[in-house]
């Protein structure tokens, strides 16, 4: 999870000139750097509204930080477990850890936003999809009711060609956002078993849904079981069952996926027989988009 700053507002009355100088990352939570960038930075009370003011297409007004390498996918993975997949297409860096309204304890785990900024002279104004891998907690991030802490790659994405470095210097902003429909382009839903999986006891991450890309249920059916057991949520995109006879589970196990918004989609022998902890399967199917 990624390392977040705590702003205190002393810091307005000494660092004004030093802030100018200063490219680095600003994040949600945690201790102060020893280098931090305040240019656009005033007060957090510019976010402190109970509801996001929404404009014209169905945009919101939020925050945005950034966090990690300058040029990186912010954290290794996060707190939704997606590990090194973050770098790697399809999120390629493009990811941002987001406030409690967008994280949802883990159950904002996939979401799909589209964030644009054109407060600033380096913004672009064309909007940037990232995917929510990650949480930021604590800080600026529940100074309002959405904040995204972005990779550096993502964040810099939002800026005009050749100025990602100077929007990043900025270190916060103010933002424009909205839900988007996720779309993996032709990808399967991933099931990946957790490595301390064992016959009485699956775990498993859940990756790569279209459309909301978040889930709200997940139930498991076991090899002739022929009813549906719910699975707990577990951490992050992570969901678990527990053996209730004392008995091993029964696989194949196939996966009844309750998105977000209610969709509700079923992959059939998801985990095979003979599965392993550690392994990752790839379904066929994915929600239509």
């Amino acid at each position: 999870m990624a390392a977040r700053v705590a702003f205190r507002i002393a810091a307005f009355a000494v660092l004004p000139v030093l802030s100018l100088l200063l490219v680095s990352p600003i994040s949600c939570y945690g201790n102060p750097r020893s280098s931090m960038s305040l240019r656009n930075y005033t007060t957090t009370s510019r976010y402190a509204t109970s509801v996001p003011a929404k404009a014209a297409g169905g945009w919101s007004s939020g925050g945005a930080t950034w966090y990690g390498s300058p040029y990186g996918a912010g954290s290794d993975g996060g707190a939704c477990g997606y590990q090194g997949s973050v770098s790697q297409r399809p999120f390629s860096s493009l990811i941002a850890a987001g406030g409690p309204s967008l994280f949802k304890n883990g159950k904002g785990c996939g979401g799909c936003y589209q964030i644009k900024c054109t407060g600033n002279r380096a913004c672009s104004g064309r909007p940037v999809t990232v995917t929510i891998t990650d949480s930021c907690p604590g800080g600026l991030c529940l100074a309002g009711p959405a904040h995204f802490d972005m990779s550096g790659t993502a964040f810099g994405a939002m800026a005009s060609r050749g100025m990602g470095d100077r929007l990043r210097a900025a270190g916060i902003l103010k933002i424009q956002y909205k839900r988007v429909p996720c779309n993996y382009n032709g990808m399967g839903i991933s099931f990946k078993v957790d490595a301390g999986s064992n016959p009485f006891y699956l775990a498993v991450l859940i990756q790569y849904e279209n459309g909301d890309g978040d889930l709200a249920a997940v139930h498991i059916m076991q090899q002739g079981g022929g009813a549906w057991t719910p699975m707990q949520h577990s951490w992050g995109a992570m969901w678990r069952a527990n053996s209730i006879t004392g008995k091993p589970l029964r696989a194949p196990f196939s996966v009844r996926l309750t998105s977000g918004a209610g969709k509700v989609l079923v992959v059939r022998n998801a985990i095979p027989a003979g599965w392993r902890a550690g392994r990752t399967y790839r379904s066929k199917v994915n929600y239509g988009t």
